[in-house]
């Protein structure tokens, strides 16, 4: 990625992600509620990932399961938080993080310590672009999580099955990177 492909990408993560947050920064703050009042806990699930050059950073989320297992609300917050992670708005306060330059609109996910540390070699490109909302990988995987509830060992099938396909598919992304490629991808979000 040359560096003014780097800018052209910044411009356009801070550009959108401040119209997004003027439009629907009023939603994410109504969902944050909606969690807190049925889901418990604060509303915000705020967590470490690792960004751009293994640099930590705190990612946003809605919070979508119950802080305690033993939750009056039990019986609501299932669906709630199954319906919100179903349609991804449980992702939308990561728009904040884009304005704040610690994401992109488009790249690699950002992973928990443990894992996008812990690649070698040229794997380590990846590490080299910020952490995206969306990406190659993200579309491709986008119901992980069924995929793994289904497996016997999802902790086994995602570190030998998963995680090396998404390191694959995320290491061309950076290689290859066009600015096109990053409207496809977000117009892929959308409709899919």
């Amino acid at each position: 990625m040359t560096r003014t492909e780097k800018n052209i990408k910044r411009l356009f993560d801070i550009s959108f992600s401040f119209f997004l947050l003027l439009i629907l920064g009023w939603f994410i703050l109504l969902l944050g509620v909606v969690s807190k009042i049925f889901i418990g806990g604060n509303g915000f699930f705020l967590q470490k990932r690792v960004g751009q050059n293994g640099r930590l950073f705190t990612i946003y989320k809605i919070e979508t399961i119950p802080p305690e297992k033993g939750s009056v609300k039990k019986r609501v917050t299932p669906k709630l938080g199954r319906f919100m992670q179903k349609i991804k708005i449980d992702e939308l306060p990561q728009v904040l993080n884009v304005f704040r330059g610690a994401m992109s609109f488009v790249g690699p996910r950002p992973d928990l310590p443990g894992f996008a540390d812990q690649l070698i070699g040229k794997q380590r490109i990846i590490l080299k672009v910020k952490p995206g909302i969306t990406g190659p990988a993200t579309l491709l995987y986008r119901d992980e999580r069924i995929l793994l509830e289904k497996q016997e060992n999802p902790d086994k099938y995602n570190k030998e099955v998963i995680w090396p396909q998404k390191i694959t598919i995320n290491m061309k992304y950076v290689e290859e990177y066009s600015f096109i490629m990053d409207m496809y991808y977000i117009y892929k979000t959308f409709i899919s």
